[in-house]
């Protein structure tokens, strides 16, 4: 989608890292620690939960915490030389019009609006949302959860309540993964990372952690919805605004639309096994398949409803 040119941009939700520690998310690693999945990638850093009944959302209960996580470290020896994001890259981004010609702009421009479309939508639902930065980098920096780099992908750590985002990753989802590099491939990352946030938000992420592989785990069940979740921000996306009430967002069309599926077939894990090791073994899946992903980002976009983002609620989510 693209951004009204007159919007005016937040700056004050994103900060700068890089390998000079600009605003990074963190101390060293410590032990044992959970990361809100990657975009896409074999490497396990996966949320796992269990929950019953019906529906995510509703009145009651609301509070939750990131406690008793586990996790894989990640692993620094694969860190690349990096980079960074220099802070006065953030001065260029004023406007919508930005965010429609530069990807660092575009990253600002789209935590805006998804951060206030969950601030607009929690409160229907008997809850308040906490706003959290987004770590802009290339290269590597630091985070809550370790070292963050661009072999990881974007990613949610809950341990310092920060989105990490690589600014060249969007070029790599095209190149490497066969995204078609359209702007609601790239916008979907960010509200996919965000819906981590939001199961965090809803104590979801201290719940039971299990079956972290398989093609209907609770790994894969976890990234699923938080695809869902992007998907339910896109349906509701052109209803956010910037601070003096202007809308952030155009229309949506079908071109972003099908851009958006391109993003989420692209990083199914049956497409990246066949990439990376030539054969597909859904047993080792903590993504989901393309098909999966992108059925279930379109559950989302289509009702725009988050208690149909249940993937817990279904016998099987593949």
């Amino acid at each position: 989608m693209s951004f009204n040119d007159n919007a005016q941009l937040d700056t004050s939700q994103v900060e700068s890292g890089g390998s000079g520690g600009l605003g990074g998310g963190g101390g060293g690693f410590p032990g044992g620690i959970q990361v809100g999945g990657g975009i896409g990638g074999l490497i396990l850093l996966v949320l796992m939960l269990i929950f019953g009944g019906g529906k995510i959302l509703g009145g009651g209960d609301s509070g939750g915490s990131a406690g008793g996580l586990q996790s894989q470290q990640l692993d620094s020896s694969q860190v690349a030389a990096a980079g960074q994001v220099n802070r006065n890259q953030f001065s260029q981004c004023k406007t919508g019009a930005d965010a429609n010609k530069n990807d660092v702009c575009l990253i600002v421009a789209t935590v805006n609006s998804v951060q206030d479309y969950w601030q607009k939508t929690l409160p229907k639902y008997q809850m308040n949302y906490e706003p959290v930065r987004t770590v802009i980098y290339q290269g590597q920096t630091q985070s809550g959860c370790g070292t963050a780099n661009s072999q990881v992908g974007p990613f949610y750590c809950p341990l310092d309540s920060k989105v990490y985002v690589d600014a060249s990753f969007f070029q790599e989802l095209q190149s490497k993964f066969g995204a078609d590099g359209g702007q609601l491939a790239k916008e979907y990352v960010i509200a996919h990372e965000y819906g981590h946030h939001i199961q965090n938000l809803l104590g979801i992420l201290n719940r039971a952690q299990q079956d972290p592989q398989g093609p209907n785990s609770g790994a894969v069940r976890v990234e699923l919805m938080a695809d869902c979740l992007a998907g339910t921000w896109v349906k509701h996306a052109t209803e956010t605004t910037d601070a003096t009430g202007t809308p952030l967002l155009k229309a949506i069309t079908e071109q972003d639309i099908k851009s958006a599926l391109s993003a989420a077939s692209a990083v199914g894990d049956d497409r990246i096994q066949e990439k990376m090791q030539g054969r597909v073994t859904p047993e080792n899946w903590t993504h989901g398949s393309a098909e999966a992903r992108m059925n279930w980002f379109s559950q989302g976009w289509q009702t725009g409803d988050i208690n149909q983002c249940n993937t817990f609620g279904v016998d099987t989510v593949s």
